[in-house]
């Protein structure tokens, strides 16, 4: 099988591929990390889709390409690729603008050469009168990168792409989603006291994605106020005994609840509804340039001591700009009460079908049988695509969820590996 370049993001036009973990020869497990590819927020590792053999690198570590362009063939030790890896080549060349692909990264027998990135037969072109030594630095100093869209998309607009650098793509890179509608106006001088800065690649595709999701989703709001106290009493016995958090015991029961209701992991795709068997959670960090979200898989049937350390542990490759897999999950949590934060509504992460903010645990006073008494309360926002989820549906969620907070003991062992969906 071809593999390709992934789309991890959304806005994700093309990816730089960063490292390569197996090499030519090497026999590949399904689910082995095959490579990094450097995306607009973070470096993400791709896994192998099957098992088999890497016969053929055709784009080696550093070369930037368009997403879904074949970059390596994988296949049986024995089994004849000649035919699968031409067609291959002629994709690459084809997706590159006839420039021709990068070499091949060496097998592992062999010492690795540096290669430099692919470009575009455009960028190779010097300016009139510049002699052929001076090529290289006519290109490097005088045309901006960008990608072989952006370039045909400024050309059609008017728009010069010297104005628009740098871009949103790795190292600045112009994609064709940076290039404005019209070509810029004069330029007219403001006040001393405003600064104008370019947006990072990070806040350009958080803006591109989240634009998107308002626009083509229709979401509709739920909103719950959990009675927090067994949740605390909860939280302070299981502290002690190993390093967990409340995010942790949300983590773990939105997961137990999901596995129960199919749409709340199922996705959107392409006009279809996807279900998939695992309730993978994404965790939204918080960093400097803006939010990602590595992904939990298969939180649903672990432990809640097993949940804090792998949390723990995708969250700080996060901070290290890995995102653990980034794009994976049905389902996202967004906790803004360690900044006393009462309540919020979030955005929906395309293309998953729900996301749960969550409130701070806050002291208040329940009414109940005609009686006052103090407590504590924590409010929950459900965000929802209303494609894939209906409010009754939203409604029984919720309910559920409500449940297993306010009464949380389930939650200290693993689920059982055989417990079948009952939504």
């Amino acid at each position: 099988m071809k593999i390709t370049m992934p789309r991890p993001g959304q806005s994700m036009e093309e990816g730089t591929i960063l490292k390569w973990h197996k090499q030519e020869g090497d026999a590949v497990a399904k689910g082995d990390v095959l490579f990094e590819v450097d995306t607009d927020k973070a470096a993400v590792e791709i896994e192998a889709p099957e098992a088999g053999v890497l016969r053929k690198i055709l784009c080696p570590a550093g070369a930037t390409v368009p997403v879904a362009t074949p970059i390596a063939i994988l296949a049986a030790a024995s089994e004849d690729v000649a035919a699968e890896l031409s067609s291959a080549e002629a994709e690459l060349l084809a997706a590159m603008g006839g420039a021709q692909p990068p070499e091949s990264a060496p097998s592992s027998s062999a010492a690795p050469a540096e290669v430099p990135p692919a470009v575009s037969k455009h960028d190779r072109a010097a300016p009139a009168g510049v002699a052929p030594a001076d090529k290289d630095a006519a290109a490097a100093g005088d045309r901006p990168k960008a990608s072989p869209a952006a370039r045909k998309v400024a050309r059609e607009r008017g728009v010069d792409l010297a104005g628009v650098s740098p871009g949103s793509g790795p190292e600045g890179r112009i994609l064709s989603t940076d290039v404005p509608s019209v070509a810029p106006q004069a330029q007219v001088p403001v006040a001393a006291s405003r600064y104008r800065r370019p947006m990072s690649g990070m806040r350009r595709a958080i803006a591109r994605t989240m634009l998107a999701a308002k626009q083509t989703i229709p979401h509709f709001y739920m909103k719950l106020t959990v009675d927090a106290g067994p949740l605390c009493t909860f939280y302070q016995a299981e502290k002690q005994k190993y390093p967990c958090t409340i995010n942790d015991i949300l983590t773990l029961a939105c997961a137990r609840v999901i596995r129960d209701f199919p749409a709340f992991r199922s996705r959107f795709e392409n006009e279809e509804v996807v279900e998939f068997p695992a309730a993978s959670i994404g965790v939204a960090v918080g960093m400097d340039e803006g939010l990602v979200v590595p992904v939990l898989a298969g939180a649903e049937g672990m432990s809640l001591a097993e949940v804090a350390v792998e949390t723990q542990r995708i969250v700080e490759a996060a901070r290290n700009g890995k995102v653990v897999a980034m794009g994976q999950g049905v389902f996202t949590i967004s906790n803004l009460g360690g900044f006393g934060v009462e309540e919020f509504t979030a955005i929906i992460n395309p293309p998953e079908s729900a996301i749960l903010a969550v409130g701070a645990i806050r002291e208040s006073v329940l009414v109940k049988d005609g009686g006052l008494r103090p407590c504590r309360i924590m409010t929950l926002t459900l965000s929802a695509d209303h494609r894939l989820v209906d409010g009754l549906m939203a409604a029984k969620f919720l309910a559920r969820l409500k449940g297993l907070l306010e009464a949380p003991e389930p939650l200290r062992e693993a689920a059982a590996a055989d417990a079948a969906p009952t939504e």
